[in-house]
């Protein structure tokens, strides 16, 4: 990812890339894996994921995931919001799900909808993780769109 494409990104999921791009292949893991254990709790509305929250079956581990945005006339004022559910014991999916709240969370819809598809792949994490557990990440942000999409449609 260039540096002009990563100035697109919005500002926080920006950081993580270049978090990621600063330390060596062998540290990448790791930073996924502590980003994991900063995965927030859902809230009680989201208690049943099952039922209430839409799963990303692209994952190798149960992830669910819901996207509130806020009411609002044009897509640029309304935020987003990102509730994710991923057993503890799933710290990959986990960690995958942590960069997509800590970075788009309370972002415009808008500014979701322009994150581009393959913005994943400037984390490097192709050393570290398959390509299906990729694929999983490339499924969580294309669930995030669609359900932006439909909600500001």
């Amino acid at each position: 990812m260039s540096t002009q494409e990563r100035r697109t990104l919005p500002p926080r999921l920006a950081e993580l890339v270049e978090d990621f791009a600063d330390i060596g292949p062998s540290d990448r893991l790791q930073l996924l894996l502590e980003l994991s254990g900063e995965l927030p709790a859902l809230p009680a509305r989201y208690a049943d994921a099952a039922d209430t929250m839409e799963q990303v079956h692209e994952c190798q581990s149960p992830l669910f995931l819901a996207v509130e945005v806020a009411p609002g006339e044009d897509a640029a004022e309304r935020t987003v919001h990102l509730f994710f559910s991923a057993p503890p014991e799933a710290p990959t999916t986990r960690g995958f799900a942590a960069i997509m709240h800590t970075g788009l969370d309370g972002e415009s819809a808008a500014d979701v909808l322009a994150v581009p598809n393959d913005f994943y792949t400037a984390l490097g994490l192709s050393q570290a993780v398959s390509p299906l557990r990729l694929r999983g990440m490339a499924a969580i942000l294309a669930r995030i769109k669609n359900q932006v999409r439909t909600a500001t449609a």
